[in-house]
Order: C-alpha cells, then sequence, then structure tokens
C-alpha cells in the first residue's frame, strides 16, 4: 500500500469513534501490536530526543526499504509511534521523505495531546525523515 492510502485508512478508522476517550484508547491498542525491537536495538543510539518518556526507534534497510521497530515504556506513546510506523514501515526512503504525515492533523491529534507530548510526537517524525535521508544518502 502507499504512504497515502496507509494515512487515508488510519483516518478512515479514527473516524469510527465518537470521542477521543476511544480514540485514546484505540491509540493503545495498536501499541500492543507494535513490531517487537530487539533488546540490543534498546540502546541510547536508538532513543528519540525530545520525548518525555523513553522511545527507541531502529531502522533495517531491506530490499530498497527500511524496516523499522521501536518500543516506548509509556503506553500511549508507543501507541503513537505505532501509528507511524503503520504509514512509513517497508516504505524506501524516497516515498517517507516525500509524504508528510498529514493524518496526524486530519485526526486532531496534536491538539489532544499534552506539549510535552506532542514535541515528543514531532521528534518521533523528525527522527523518521533522518533515518530515511541517512539511508538515502547512503545508497544513492
Amino acid at each position: 500500500m502507499t504512504i497515502k492510502d496507509l494515512q487515508e485508512e488510519i483516518i478512515e478508522d479514527f473516524d469510527l469513534f465518537d470521542d477521543w476517550m476511544e480514540r485514546y484508547e484505540f491509540i493503545i491498542e495498536n501499541g500492543k501490536s507494535l513490531p517487537k525491537i530487539e533488546d540490543q536495538n534498546k540502546s541510547d543510539d536508538n532513543i528519540i530526543k525530545g520525548c518525555q518518556s523513553k522511545v527507541w526507534l531502529h531502522a533495517d534497510y531491506e530490499n530498497g526499504n527500511l524496516h523499522f521497530t521501536a518500543d516506548s515504556d509509556a503506553i500511549l506513546t508507543k501507541g503513537i509511534i505505532s501509528l507511524l510506523l503503520k504509514v512509513y514501515n517497508d516504505q524506501s526512503p524516497e516515498n517517507i521523505l516525500a509524504n508528510d504525515p498529514y493524518f496526524i492533523d486530519k485526526i486532531g491529534l496534536k491538539e489532544h495531546l499534552s506539549p510535552t507530548r506532542a514535541n515528543g510526537l514531532l521528534s518521533m517524525v523528525k527522527q523518521i525523515k533522518l533515518l530515511a535521508l541517512a539511508y538515502k544518502t547512503k545508497n544513492s
């Protein structure tokens, strides 16, 4: 699926819920299905700076695409990174760089997070984009 298709799918999922408590529960449930990060990748090098809680993000480059694994010590944050990985996992660095996560604004996620969590969300997006740029540069 394309990044746009994946974002539209998330927007449709969020449209099913009437209030933000149900949406938070959905985000947390998504976090439970996050692909497990290997213990050796839960290192300081993979911690996303700027997040209130600890978030580890690791990328492998396979067959021209980036495969991400992640984890967090906070259940809501784990759910948030899982939504981002649903969009960007197994996509090419070029596609990742060319597609901003517009679903965040469409579902109103940033407005329903505390300022520190909203900053953490932006840091997660920034780190995904930086990894994509690094792999694109390395493999050009």
